[in-house]
């Protein structure tokens, strides 16, 4: 049986993990079976104009508008929906008596610049002087990123982005976010956390998350002061922005795994809130793709590996700051590169049925060894999450 692969990202991990299984490379032209694509890739084969079709035995890693969870105002403008259809849900059940109610917030307050900045403005002077983080809405890897606690530090970037020579940035929307200003500190430094989540269906949908994720660390101590507003070595996680520090440990990479955290955390918290924290992370992400699956443009021949980025407060309250569409698969350090080995081992082995070729007919329900270092998630094929179920589905499915 000959299963053929292509790719149009320069990523050994992804080629390595092909050829290991016996899969052959050929070209986009060619008869593949398995594509794992850039956005820009995906999104114009699935144009209208593109006329392709694809056939049962070809899979593709990413659907075709997977960008309404993965660009930052879209993802905002999902999630308040859906939180106004459940609160006008839990508004109808409680009118009857019934308090299941459940509240969304796992997301920092946040508005879309330019349509939203009258809002902004009135909550901001609710709290004056408060810190805000404003981010392009079409950029990744820290770009473009800066934080602000005056309105007049936003006005005078608004006027120095009109000008002739920046013209690009008045097109460009932005998110602004309420700054989580008490973050979890590990060693007196801000960290996130980057977990791997694998979809195979939207609707229904079935999720699984990698146990094997990790935190990254800020190079420099955490200092909230107006003085360190500017500096992105105390504020922004991102690799990319980290890597140009002088403080920065490429042996380690700036990075802790996620069982290191959670072995951290139950010496100097306790193992029962160690435990709910991890439970509220499966729960927001849960929720964050339920929020998108009505509009995600659903296709059987489409899987996705999403990368989330997670800040935890020093209340232990997990918060969605991002969702990435193409996680990098660039390995920074050799624990890095296991670890993403493995990621692109699992994802092969739980799209790909048991016969070893890719069908879209076949049900995506894989066997307990096909899932290696996931965990299932959610997979309304097999129970559908009420919320007054929810908990008890995820203790059944806590990280191990």
């Amino acid at each position: 049986m000959r299963v053929t692969f292509c790719t149009d990202l320069d990523k050994s991990v992804v080629v390595a993990n092909c050829e290991k299984r016996g899969w052959i490379q050929v070209g986009p032209e060619d008869d593949w079976n398995i594509y794992w694509a850039g956005t820009q890739t995906c999104r114009s084969l699935f144009s209208v104009d593109s006329g392709y079709r694809m056939h049962d035995n070809q899979l593709i890693n990413h659907f075709p508008n997977h960008y309404e969870i993965s660009r930052k105002d879209l993802l905002v403008k999902n999630i308040k929906r859906y939180r106004r259809d459940l609160e006008k849900e839990g508004n109808m059940l409680a009118e009857r008596g019934d308090s299941k109610y459940l509240h969304l917030d796992f997301i920092p307050v946040t508005f879309v610049l330019p349509a939203d900045y009258n809002m902004f403005v009135e909550e901001y002077r609710k709290a004056p002087q408060s810190t805000w983080i404003m981010k392009p809405c079409g950029r990744s890897q820290g770009s473009g990123i800066f934080l602000i606690n005056k309105l007049s530090k936003l006005k005078r970037w608004s006027r120095e982005s009109k000008g002739p020579f920046q013209q690009q940035l008045t097109r460009e929307s932005y998110v602004i976010s309420k700054y989580i200003d008490n973050p979890l500190l590990i060693g007196g430094k801000k960290f996130d956390l980057r977990l791997y989540v694998l979809v195979t269906s939207f609707r229904p949908l079935k999720a699984y998350q990698f146990r094997m994720g990790f935190c990254r660390f800020c190079t420099v101590k955490y200092d909230s002061s107006v003085a360190e507003l500017d500096n992105m070595y105390v504020h922004l996680t991102n690799v990319s922005v980290q890597k140009h520090g002088g403080e920065y440990n490429s042996l380690h990479g700036g990075k802790l795994s996620v069982q290191n955290l959670r072995l951290h955390l139950e010496s100097t918290r306790g193992k029962q809130v160690t435990e709910k924290l991890f439970d509220q992370i499966s729960w927001l992400i849960i929720h964050s793709l339920k929020a998108v699956a009505p509009v995600i443009a659903t296709d059987r021949h489409c899987f996705e590996c999403y990368g989330y980025d997670i800040i935890i407060d020093n209340k232990l309250k997990p918060w969605l700051i991002e969702v990435n569409a193409s996680p990098s698969l660039t390995s920074t350090t050799a624990n890095d590169r296991i670890l993403k080995h493995k990621l692109m081992d699992n994802i092969f082995s739980i799209i790909v049925p048991p016969s070893g070729m890719p069908d879209v007919r076949w049900n995506k329900i894989p066997s307990q060894e096909a899932l290696g270092d996931f965990q299932l998630l959610i997979d309304e094929d097999l129970i559908h999450l009420h919320e007054g179920e929810g908990s008890n589905y995820l203790k059944q499915n806590r990280w191990k």
